[in-house]
C-alpha cells in the first residue's frame, strides 16, 4: 500500500521526488523503491524527522513497538498519517506527546492507478488544514471522503477487501468465458471491459443499480436466464455476507489493540 502512494502521489504530480523519503528496514526494499521512483530510501528513521508528513505504512502488528520507538521523536508539529489496518487513533494519540496531530486512512489498493477510494477519519487535535493536507494526498490516488472513526470498519469490509471480491468476480467472468469456447485473450479483454464499462455507465449517470440492471434484462431472455442461476446460487447473499465478514475481523483486530 505504501508503494501504491508513493507512485500514485507521484503520477498525480503533488509532490516531487525530491520532496519522498521511504524507510524500510529492508535494504533490499529500500534499494527497490529508490531505483524504481528515484526517491530517497534508507533504514535508518533519522531522515523522516525533518518531513512534515509522516504516513505510517506499517503492518498493524508493529505498531506498537515502531512508536514506542519513535516517541522522542515525532513532535506536534508532524502530521501523522496511519493507513495500518485496524489500529484506533487511541491507540497511536496515546503513545505520543500530547497534541500529536493522527489521521486515520482506510485506503485500498486500486491507489497504484490513481483510481483509489480512502476513508479519513480525523483525530482529536486535527485541523481542518491538516485533513485538507491528507484529503489532496488520496484525492491524489484516487477519491476520499471524511467520516467517524467508528465506520472504519465497515469501509475496510467494503473498499478495502473490496478489490479482492471484484478480482475474484473478474476471474470467474474470465473462466467463465473459457468455459463456453472463448480464447483466453478474448475473455479477459471482454471481462475486463465489462466491469469498466458498467462502473463508469453507474458513476456518470448516477442511475441506481438496479435500473441498470433493467435496462440489460429483457423478458424471456439470456440475462434474465443468467440472473436467475445467480439467485438460485445466493449470489447477493454472499457477497453481503464477505463485506459483514471482513467488518467483524476489522473490529476483531481493533480490539486487540
Amino acid at each position: 500500500m505504501a508503494e501504491a502512494l508513493v507512485r500514485g502521489i507521484l503520477q498525480g504530480n503533488l509532490l516531487d521526488a525530491a520532496q519522498i523519503h521511504v524507510v524500510d528496514p529492508d535494504q533490499e526494499r529500500c534499494s527497490l523503491m529508490s531505483e524504481t521512483y528515484k526517491v530517497s530510501a534508507s533504514t535508518d528513521y533519522a531522515p523522516i524527522w525533518a518531513c512534515d508528513i509522516i504516513i505510517l505504512a506499517v503492518k498493524p502488528q508493529v505498531m506498537g513497538s515502531l512508536l514506542e520507538l519513535c516517541r522522542d521523536d515525532i513532535r506536534p508539529d508532524h502530521l501523522l498519517i496511519s493507513i495500518a489496518a485496524g489500529i484506533p487513533l487511541h491507540f497511536i494519540e496515546e503513545r505520543l506527546v500530547d497534541g500529536c496531530r493522527v489521521i486515520r486512512v482506510m485506503p485500498n489498493t486500486p491507489a497504484l492507478v490513481l483510481a483509489g477510494a480512502s476513508a479519513l477519519s480525523p483525530g482529536k487535535a486535527v485541523g481542518d488544514a491538516d485533513l485538507g493536507v491528507a484529503r489532496a494526498i488520496f484525492d491524489a490516488v484516487g477519491i476520499s471522503v471524511v467520516m467517524p472513526e467508528s465506520q472504519l470498519d465497515a469501509v475496510t469490509g467494503l473498499s478495502g477487501s473490496g478489490p479482492a471480491y471484484v478480482f475474484t468476480f473478474l476471474d470467474s467472468l474470465i473462466e467463465a468465458g473459457l468455459k463456453v469456447g472463448l480464447a483466453r485473450n478474448d475473455a479477459e479483454k471482454l471481462a475486463q471491459q465489462t466491469i469498466l464499462g458498467s462502473v463508469q455507465l453507474a458513476m456518470e449517470t448516477g442511475e441506481h443499480p438496479a435500473q441498470l440492471k433493467a435496462m440489460v434484462t429483457s423478458p424471456g431472455g439470456t440475462t434474465i436466464a443468467a440472473l436467475h442461476e445467480l439467485e438460485k446460487a445466493g449470489f447477493k447473499a454472499a457477497i453481503m455476507t464477505a463485506v459483514e465478514t471482513a467488518t467483524e475481523r476489522s473490529r476483531e483486530l481493533g480490539r486487540l489493540f
